[in-house]
């Protein structure tokens, strides 16, 4: 194996090997395996991204897992109250795996300004909030003090705000309808803060602020909220999770998960793994085809020596070790400036988020990546053993060259 190691090492790096016919071809075979390394590793870091991206902007706003009335599952406004005072409040023991629970309600009303008007949602939040899923999405000002006395602090989408021409500190009236026939309920409240989250559905609709004003506004009780919102750690066991939710709540509660409640926005993002699955099969295609061809060329050229070594008493397989060790060290040249120039570049992206998206089609604006180890691992390892188990085929050619006829080739 060293003899073998020796000889397509002393194959690749020869003079004669450079000014050949083959040195423009193998060229060719480094930059696209190198080009294709760049596109697998930029496409499954930004397409898994942006999946996580996303995922996360609609948990801020929902939790992984929704429990309600079963009237109120389907909507956006709780109609009737849920008692606090539940065995899976405010820790869900029963079931493991999940981070948080948290209490929520909601209902529809209108903000009213002097220049315009927006029918909005207002969810209402306790003091178990878990505010950091917002946090990142605020733009201006802070969030609502909830600790201390009912108050009239809310934050509201820049969309909104822009829309209604509202800023920090500004007052406005919100009218919460009332049934048929009666006077709607007016609130003024009061803008802390300013939120951006990408999602124009989300920022379309909802303004957040203290659940004390809905349960005033709604007679509840101080121990009566609209629903529960439930956070679990690994969101890919989230159908599994959703299921067990739904075992352990009281039979007049339903649950459901976010995928089931933004079914449309989920399925879209199911087709980027289709879209990754594409890009990956078509790149290690060409890589493949590249290097089938540069093999192919410099078994061609040298068919002298093959037939100097069969002579000598080499064996087929001893000779098409020498190609293949020889193909390897080009792979993994590709491979090298490929990962080089791809990471490079997801970083720069990561950290100075140079290519920009538009939130309306995509949900965010900044391109998304997720740089995860295993998976550079995974494409190089995968790019290897196929591309050096497809050459094993090409490499057969080598077993029906003559010794005699091929040391009399020129």
């Amino acid at each position: 194996m060293k003899l073998e190691y020796f000889i397509a090492k002393r194959l690749t790096g020869s003079k004669n090997h450079k000014s050949s016919i083959s040195a423009p071809i193998i060229k060719i075979a480094i930059v696209a395996i190198a080009v294709g390394s760049i596109m697998m590793i930029a496409s499954v870091a930004t397409g898994i991204g942006l999946q996580q991206k996303i995922r996360q902007k609609v948990s801020a706003f929902n939790g992984h897992i929704i429990i309600s009335n079963y009237d109120d599952n389907q909507s956006e406004v709780s109609v009737d109250p849920i008692s606090i005072n539940q065995d899976f409040y405010p820790k869900f023991k029963s079931v493991e795996g999940i981070s948080h629970v948290q209490a929520v309600a909601s209902k529809a009303g209108i903000i009213r300004t002097e220049s315009a008007f927006e029918g909005v949602v207002f969810k209402g939040v306790g003091k178990d909030y878990q505010w950091s899923n917002i946090e990142e999405f605020l733009v201006q000002g802070r969030l609502p003090d909830l600790r201390s006395n009912l108050n009239p602090e809310v934050i509201i989408s820049q969309y909104l705000a822009n829309r209604l021409e509202l800023k920090v500190g500004d007052k406005f009236n919100t009218y919460f309808m009332k049934e048929e026939g009666k006077l709607p309920n007016l609130r003024n409240f009061k803008i802390v803060g300013i939120y951006n989250s990408g999602l124009q559905e989300f920022d379309a609709t909802y303004i957040l602020g203290d659940i004390r004003h809905l349960q005033r506004i709604n007679k509840w009780q101080p121990d009566q909220v609209g629903s529960f919102e439930v956070f679990i750690d690994d969101f890919s066991k989230i159908e599994e999770k959703g299921e067990e939710v739904y075992q352990e709540i009281p039979p007049t509660y339903n649950s459901i998960t976010i995928q089931e409640k933004y079914f449309n926005i989920f399925e879209w993002l199911k087709l980027f793994d289709f879209n990754i699955l594409v890009i990956l099969i078509i790149m290690v295609v060409v890589a493949t085809i590249n290097m089938v061809v540069a093999l192919l060329v410099l078994i061609l050229e040298r068919t002298q020596m093959i037939g100097i070594l069969k002579a000598i008493g080499a064996n087929n397989w001893s000779i098409r070790k020498i190609f293949l060790y020889n193909a390897a060290y080009l792979i993994f040249r590709g491979l090298f400036w490929g990962n080089l120039i791809g990471i490079g570049l997801l970083l720069v992206q990561k950290y100075f988020g140079i290519v920009k998206l538009n939130p309306e089609n995509y949900y965010v604006s900044v391109a998304p990546v997720v740089i995860n180890p295993l998976h550079v691992l995974a494409l190089n390892a995968g790019t290897i053993l196929i591309c050096l188990l497809v050459l094993l085929i090409p490499s057969y050619i080598i077993t029906k060259i003559s010794p005699v006829k091929a040391i009399r080739f020129d």
